[in-house]
């Protein structure tokens, strides 16, 4: 029997989906899928929704590139919605955040996070702050202000962005070598920031990243430069 055959689609013939980023388990958005929809993320591993607006079927990330690449996809017991684990490429959510669900209800004060504070890094429910970072660096370049240091920075070009990391990596050797560890941690956290504007000018996630370093666990640093010189 197949997937398509165990689902209880609703008098609309739509089943609600659950997407989840497999990495750490934070729930990225709910949409909604029709059969066809199911058969062709089946199909081509790629998550397709059904649109309630526009009633048509369309591919998440077809026009931004933020696609969903399919890990798993379970049921729940009474087959009526599905739990998708994912691996997001970008941001899955039309506002440039990571996930749909970036803001959170604060009884006190009575004020949804994320819609006006002076922290950033607010509204990003989440522990993986490089991922945060960058919806931020992505959120500045989209929308740049003149009082913006990373659209300063992407208005300036490639090579500004190049020459900041030069400096900042060349800062960091110096905190080292200067043996103070609060230096060390402050100068890292600016080598880290401008590294993560420059995979923004590329429009390559973290994940990129995380996906290199997990290729490379296990492998000894000689072993991994000879497989490259080969």
């Amino acid at each position: 029997m197949s997937l398509i055959d165990q689902l209880k689609f609703d008098a609309n013939g739509l089943i609600p989906a659950i997407t989840r980023d497999v990495e750490n388990g934070e729930v990225l958005m709910l949409a909604f899928m029709n059969a066809e929809a199911v058969e062709k993320t089946l199909k081509i591993g790629k998550v397709h929704y059904y649109s309630r607006s526009r009633r048509k079927l369309w591919m998440k990330g077809e026009t931004s590139g933020h696609v969903q690449l399919v890990r798993e996809i379970r049921f729940d017991c009474d087959a009526d919605c599905l739990l998708i684990s994912v691996e997001q490429q970008g941001a899955a959510c039309h506002t440039g955040h990571h996930s749909c669900f970036y803001r959170s209800w604060e009884e006190s004060g009575a004020q949804v996070r994320g819609e006006k504070t002076s922290d950033p890094l607010a509204a990003y429910a989440r522990h993986d702050i490089l991922n945060a970072l960058y919806d931020v660096i992505q959120e500045r370049r989209r929308n740049p202000s003149e009082k913006s240091y990373v659209a300063s920075l992407f208005g300036k070009g490639l090579d500004k962005i190049l020459g900041k990391i030069g400096e900042e990596a060349t800062e960091t050797a110096v905190a080292g070598k200067g043996g103070d560890p609060e230096q060390v941690v402050y100068e890292v956290a600016d080598l880290l920031f401008h590294t993560l504007v420059l995979l923004g000018y590329y429009d390559l996630p973290p994940e990129r990243v995380y996906d290199e370093l997990r290729r490379r666990f296990g492998l000894s640093g000689i072993e991994e430069k000879a497989s490259r010189s080969a």
